[in-house]
């Protein structure tokens, strides 16, 4: 099989742990740092979080989707903890200092606990559409649909439970136009920069996979 071409299992699954790991800690500073893209106000974080789907889908791809739901079950706890303290120590991508972390933030919490619940349900969603299509003559075809469908569960998730009736009364009034934008530019991200990249990932393993095993 593939897979048992590839990185033994056991070590594969604490290394892209810890890429799911990486990429949700920089995701939450990066998403405090926004700017103006055509006239619309979005954030770094929307540029890196992609990646986690492209680890996602690739993962399925040579590995299968026991092992990319296990990576899930092994980051939430750590995603949760991480998404809290890294929100409390950088506000608007200062740093607010250790002590930060000794007083209990209820807004921030709760935005934490919104990332947390949209990781999960985004990314085994995910895992679900790219398994049923993983098989398509079209390799894009799995990626490009769990992508599309991922990032538009996530980013439901994540926005209705953060800011629905939220006592930020700016979010709680756009967070609905806010949250289509970002999904808009999500999906932009993942045809235009991630597609690509899994493409040529793909190609490269295989190439390496065959000149192994003339």
């Amino acid at each position: 099989m593939l897979d048992q071409q590839l990185t033994p299992r056991r070590i594969a699954l604490p290394l892209l742990a810890s890429f799911h790991i990486l990429i949700i800690a920089s995701s939450n500073y990066l998403v405090q740092i926004p700017f103006q893209l055509f006239s619309v106000t979005i954030t770094w974080g929307t540029f890196t979080f992609p990646l986690v789907y492209l680890a996602t889908d690739m993962t399925v791809r040579l590995y299968g989707a026991h092992l990319a739901r296990r990576i899930v079950a092994v980051v939430m706890a750590p995603a949760l903890l991480l998404s809290y303290g890294v929100s409390v120590l950088f506000k608007d991508g200062s740093y607010m200092g250790m002590a930060s972390l000794l007083v209990f933030n209820g807004v921030v919490a709760r935005i934490a606990f919104a990332s947390f619940s949209a990781y999960v349900i985004g990314q085994l969603t995910d895992v679900l559409v790219f398994n049923r299509l993983r098989r398509s003559p079209h390799w894009w075809l799995a990626p490009a649909a769990s992508s599309i469908f991922g990032n538009l569960i996530d980013s439901i998730s994540f926005f209705s439970i953060a800011f629905y009736r939220s006592t930020d009364a700016f979010m709680a009034e756009h967070w609905l136009s806010i949250g289509i934008a970002d999904y808009g530019y999500k999906v932009l991200v993942c045809v235009v920069l991630i597609l690509p990249a899994y493409g040529v990932l793909l190609n490269l393993l295989t190439r390496h996979l065959t000149h192994r095993n003339p």
